[in-house]
């Protein structure tokens, strides 16, 4: 069965038919929707959420290191475009860590790039039913339980209509911090609201300075700001979906520089600028929190509904990459058979369902522990979301030399700096995992980290020893 074969199949319902040896998927992500994606996948719980707590660590230097993270993070996009550039597929990072550093890898880094949105997709979830205690006293456990079911659904219709709400989702997101950007600079300019004369640009340094809690109180939000990045490279995961990939992948992976720079650098100086940093508290959207402090509340209630929109827009990605990966690892034999199955219109049921059903173990933990659930799975998830980073980096290291020893074709958007930037990012890496260690409450990420891997390593060796003659963990 071809691709176009299955683009005829009619979307009569989630019965599962065979898929074929090859990817399987519609084509159906257009450059409008990739682009998008690639937009809201970095405005998600990390800015609107988290950020009040990292303000309350680092104030105003939260800036720079945003802006510093931020220049790691386009080092490793354009690692990951240099890679789709050379072979655009759907299972991405696993599919070059299985070609690049062997069959381990690429079942370690399929199985935890799962993991990291199982995690996140219960994070997205605990914020979104947070962010719904603004309007009503309602159990957050409630709220998550409604929202995992709609998303499911949602997910089980067509690949086009998931891009069409991304699409509308990340337009809402980027409208919305645009729109408190301007806002924002005419309280600066003109002197509106309640912030009045107290809203100016000296709130940068006149408050204790630029860095009040001193460089250790920056260093110590770098797991915060690392995680407020986390789903940018979801684009690669798009590539087995999209119309035209190597034309649309590279431009939405150039647009990285500005989006970090607006959405993250801009909109934090305007904020900072306007209410001093004291003011904003873990816990409590630095957006939200912004808007009340000058007086308007009705922009208040907005955000906050903007911030669930970004929420619920993140978990849906979720769930959508979730199939995915678990599909690839199922087509070369890493994972059960099952998954290997899509639905008449081209969706991963079985894979997409699994991971469903083990994110409602949000709904428990929001049950359990409603004021800490959030920070509980920020930790986790930022662990297992820089694992894929840390496989792109490496495996771009490794097609570089090999295409520069001629064993390989070149790629067609090579990354800048490489392999230099490379180097220097996973450095960065290196020092967000350092910094995690001491912070108590990042820690438990790294107690984790190595009970999953050893899970994984006794898995891999169950399946290589029933499958000796098995293609799938013989180094390529």
């Amino acid at each position: 069965m071809t691709s176009a074969q299955v683009d005829n199949g009619q979307a009569d319902g989630p019965k599962a038919v065979d898929a074929p040896a090859g990817e399987g998927y519609q084509r159906g992500l257009g450059a409008r929707q990739i682009q998008m994606i690639a937009i809201g996948g970095a405005i998600g719980t990390g800015l609107f959420l988290g950020a009040g707590k990292a303000i309350d660590r680092a104030g105003p230097s939260l800036i720079l290191a945003y802006a510093i993270a931020g220049l790691v993070i386009f080092f490793i996009m354009r690692a990951l475009g240099e890679l789709l550039m050379y072979r655009p597929v759907s299972g991405s990072f696993s599919e070059y860590a299985r070609e690049f550093l062997g069959p381990f890898f690429g079942f370690v880094t399929g199985w935890t790039y799962w993991l990291f949105w199982v995690v996140t997709g219960i994070t997205e979830v605990t914020a979104a039913a947070t962010y719904m205690t603004y309007w009503w006293d309602i159990p957050q456990w409630l709220s998550a339980l409604v929202f995992t079911f709609i998303l499911y659904g949602a997910n089980l219709i067509s690949v086009k209509l998931f891009g069409e709400l991304e699409f509308w989702f990340s337009m809402v997101k980027a409208t919305a911090i645009i729109g408190m950007i301007l806002i924002c600079a005419g309280v600066l300019t003109i002197g509106f609201s309640d912030a009045g004369d107290t809203a100016t640009v000296s709130n940068l340094w006149n408050d204790g300075g630029f860095f009040p809690q001193g460089i250790g109180g920056t260093l110590m939000t770098l797991q915060i700001v690392m995680f407020a990045f986390l789903a940018v490279e979801l684009v690669g995961v798009t590539a087995g979906e999209s119309k035209d990939p190597k034309t649309v992948l590279p431009k939405a992976i150039n647009t990285v520089p500005w989006r970090i720079a607006v959405f993250y650098v801009g909109a934090l100086i305007m904020i900072l600028s306007v209410v001093p940093w004291s003011t904003f508290k873990p816990g409590v959207s630095p957006f939200v929190a912004a808007f009340e402090e000058m007086g308007l509340g009705i922009g208040a209630a907005i955000v906050n509904f903007v911030v669930l929109t970004a929420a619920l827009s993140s978990c849906n990605s979720g769930m959508y990459s979730t199939g995915r990966m678990l599909r690839d690892l199922a087509l070369n034999g890493q994972g059960p058979k099952a998954f290997t199955k899509l639905t008449k219109n081209g969706l991963p049921l079985a894979g997409t369902t699994f991971s469903a059903a083990l994110m409602l173990v949000g709904v428990w933990i929001n049950y359990q522990w409603p004021g800490d659930a959030f920070n509980y799975v920020v930790s986790f998830a930022t662990i297992s979301g820089m694992w894929a980073w840390i496989m792109i980096l490496i495996c771009q290291i490794r097609f570089r030399a090999k295409a520069d020893r001629g064993e390989l074709p070149q790629s067609t958007f090579k990354a800048p700096g490489a392999p230099f930037s490379s180097w220097f990012a996973l450095a960065f890496i290196g020092l967000v995992i350092v910094m995690m260690a001491v912070d108590k409450d990042a820690r438990i990420s790294l107690y984790c980290a190595p009970v999953w891997g050893l899970v994984l390593g006794v898995s891999y060796l169950v399946l290589k020893a029933r499958n000796p003659e098995n293609k799938a963990f013989a180094k390529r």
